[in-house]
């Protein structure tokens, strides 16, 4: 659905359409309208009417627009991706990794303004929370790849509270509660000793940091794609 910048300007102020635009999902408008906006920006546009231009005019612009530019990847890292993630957005299905996560070189650009990346930032991770997982399950197994001490670490540890369990079974310690935590303790710090020493949270924070990157990154330039608005029956 395609709409104009604000196709009710005669009676409708711009600030209540775009609250009206955001209620109703139609939150890919605003990001083309933002994106359109930033390229008719007069301050970043040369007139017809300029017949000289000096190299100083020409590199102050270059560097406005390198720092505003560096200013809005700073501020990527400033933001709280997650504010806006419930526990529904992990329930439905995983949206396509072709189509729907990747998309075509058309559906990336670079965020014209703080605002316009906070946007896609919350909406995106909204989005595709299920395939940010799975890139981080991936991260994860390719750390574990490269560190195959916590491979074994991480093996050890459930092998450890496989045990434990089986064991806890075994002797019914269910009845026997304060042994029961006691052992729950010293099994807590062998898995920690275990953890520690074999480099298993190296492997996690890699996972971790990496995962984190690219999620920001994809968010952040990955434009607004519409969304299936959910269909409205006729009144009789």
């Amino acid at each position: 659905m395609v709409f104009s910048s604000n196709p009710l300007s005669l009676s409708v102020p711009d600030p209540t359409f775009e609250t009206w635009l955001r209620d109703s999902g139609y939150l890919d408008v605003i990001d083309d309208h933002q994106s359109a906006a930033a390229a008719t920006d007069p301050a970043s546009t040369i007139t017809e009417s300029t017949t000289t231009i000096s190299i100083t005019g020409i590199l102050w612009g270059y560097l406005v627009s390198l720092f505003s530019h560096l200013w809005i990847l700073l501020s990527l890292f400033t933001l709280n991706p997650f504010s806006k993630l419930t526990t529904n957005d992990f329930s439905g299905e995983t949206p396509s990794w072709t189509k729907g996560f990747f998309g075509d070189c058309g559906s990336y650009s670079f965020p014209a303004a703080v605002s316009q990346a906070r946007l896609r930032v919350h909406e995106n991770v909204k989005r595709y929370a299920r395939n940010y997982a799975s890139l981080f399950i991936l991260f994860f197994a390719c750390s574990l790849y490269q560190l195959p001490l916590a491979l074994v670490g991480l093996i050890s540890s459930l092998a450890l509270w496989d045990l434990f369990r089986f064991f806890s079974d075994k002797w019914g310690l269910d009845g026997f509660p304060a042994t029961q935590q006691v052992l729950i303790r010293i099994a807590q710090c062998a898995t920690a000793v275990i953890l520690v020493w074999l480099n298993v949270q190296m492997a996690l924070c890699c996972a971790l940091g990496v995962s984190y990157i690219v999620m920001i990154l994809h968010a952040a330039f990955r434009k607004l794609t519409p969304v299936k608005q959910p269909s409205r029956g006729r009144r009789k």
